[in-house]
């Protein structure tokens, strides 16, 4: 079974028509909302943490006691999403979020405040995204036909990366307007609590848009899931994983492109911006804002093509990796920002074009009633392997420099390219789920 869905709708294809379907809709404008709020905590959080404490340590506890429950129950959650279906453990998920960042937004206005509290609603965050990511990810296949999943993945992936770039800067304005503190009483940082009023009225937002948002009967036949215990779900769908070898190569090769792209990015540029070049902070914002641009227009592309749906996936990923690991050589040897900036669009580029691609492989690859948890298994193993490709490139360049770090970086993406060439389960991947012979 490679999950396909079978329904008898129109064959009309293209972004227009898919716009036109209501269900659709409902799901896009509720999404676009939450993706744009979750901006607004992701800015006030630190912000706040910083404004109490003065604690960088402190800070880092916060947004580990985000991070870690995410990534320690996210199987569960996709296992839970199997079970009781995506819809309804998204819908729980948003209202749980609509209250918890609305207790939180009084008692930061009001003043109220303790650090124990700020602990609890960290982990009441990260526990509520370990469910609302895999349901999230696996209810698009439930609302949109299969052939037209890369369309529908590209629009939402998009409207994501629109609301990194512009919901930062909206948060930014709402703070300034009305105050962001800097002082240690929370009664003076009002602009902070509005901004976390504003994240709890877009749950409230999208979990009534959900409401509007049909799916297809599928999503009620679970295989008898419900009277499994979720470990055994859970293991189920590894074993499954496990004897799909194209998706076992799959993960594997996914995870080891994270883990050579994802740190140095994080670490390594920053660095290159303040040292090897000489420049602002500034500069480090602006290359981000044209990987970030990149990204979007390669996640547009991807949604304007579905014909490359045709072609043999694996092998256009291994193209487009090898592509990329050459982008970074030259990065580090960069003699300008402009020269970095262009670049990094260009790898913002083509990773964003693969990753809706595969994205859609993997909702088409997939048994429906097991999609979730291979949501959860793939964001396990991304957010998984972000921080330690972060800590790992920390620890590299207390003796290797920025420019070296990205040569580095670049031939060993190149190196896994080429056992990616030799790996057969990976190179015969095609995008409509199936797998050529080769």
């Amino acid at each position: 079974m490679n999950g396909e869905r079978r329904w008898n709708t129109s064959s009309m294809e293209g972004r227009g028509v898919l716009l036109q379907e209501p269900g659709f809709r409902w799901l896009l404008l509720g999404s676009g909302v939450s993706l744009l709020g979750d901006q607004f905590t992701l800015l006030a959080l630190p912000w706040l943490v910083l404004s109490l404490t003065k604690d960088t340590l402190i800070l880092g506890l916060v947004l580990a006691f985000v991070s870690v429950p995410r990534v320690i129950l996210i199987l569960f959650g996709g296992a839970l999403t199997d079970r009781y279906s995506p819809k309804r453990v998204l819908m729980a998920t948003k209202c749980v979020n609509t209250v918890l960042l609305g207790l939180f937004a009084i008692l930061v206005v009001m003043g109220d405040l303790r650090l124990w509290m700020i602990y609890g609603f960290a982990i009441g965050i990260g526990l509520a995204s370990a469910f609302s990511f895999p349901s999230g990810s696996a209810i698009c296949s439930q609302v949109v036909e299969s052939k037209r999943l890369q369309t529908a993945n590209s629009i939402l992936m998009s409207m994501r990366q629109i609301s990194m770039l512009a919901g930062p800067l909206l948060a930014g304005l709402l703070v300034a307007f009305f105050g962001g503190g800097g002082t240690n009483h929370p009664s003076e940082v009002k602009g902070l609590g509005l901004a976390f009023a504003f994240d709890a009225f877009s749950f409230a937002f999208s979990a009534w848009t959900l409401t509007k948002v049909p799916v297809h009967p599928a999503e009620n036949s679970h295989l008898g899931l419900s009277d499994k215990p979720v470990l055994h779900a859970i293991l189920g769908g590894l074993r499954h994983f496990g004897k799909d070898k194209s998706l076992r190569a799959f993960c594997l090769f996914a995870g080891a492109v994270n883990l050579f792209i994802s740190g140095p990015l994080q670490v390594g540029l920053p660095v290159l911006a303040s040292a090897n070049l000489g420049h602002s902070a500034s500069t480090f914002g602006v290359w981000m804002s044209f990987y970030g641009t990149g990204t979007l227009a390669g996640m547009a592309i991807s949604g304007v093509l579905p014909e490359s749906r045709e072609g043999q996936l694996g092998m256009m990923a291994l193209l487009i990796n090898g592509l990329t690991g050459l982008l970074l050589l030259p990065i580090g040897l960069a003699r300008a920002p402009w020269q970095c900036a262009l670049l990094l669009g260009l790898i913002g580029l083509l990773g964003g074009f693969i990753k809706t691609a595969f994205f859609t492989w993997i909702q088409r690859r997939v048994p429906i009633e097991m999609l979730g948890r291979a949501m959860s298994l793939f964001m396990f193993i991304y957010m998984g392997l972000t921080p330690v490709s972060a800590a790992v490139t920390g620890w590299l360049m207390r003796g290797v420099n920025a420019s070296r770090l990205f040569t580095l970086c670049g031939w060993s993406l190149i190196g896994i390219v080429i056992t990616g060439w030799i790996t057969p389960q990976l190179r015969s991947i095609s995008a409509d789920g199936t797998q050529h012979k080769t």
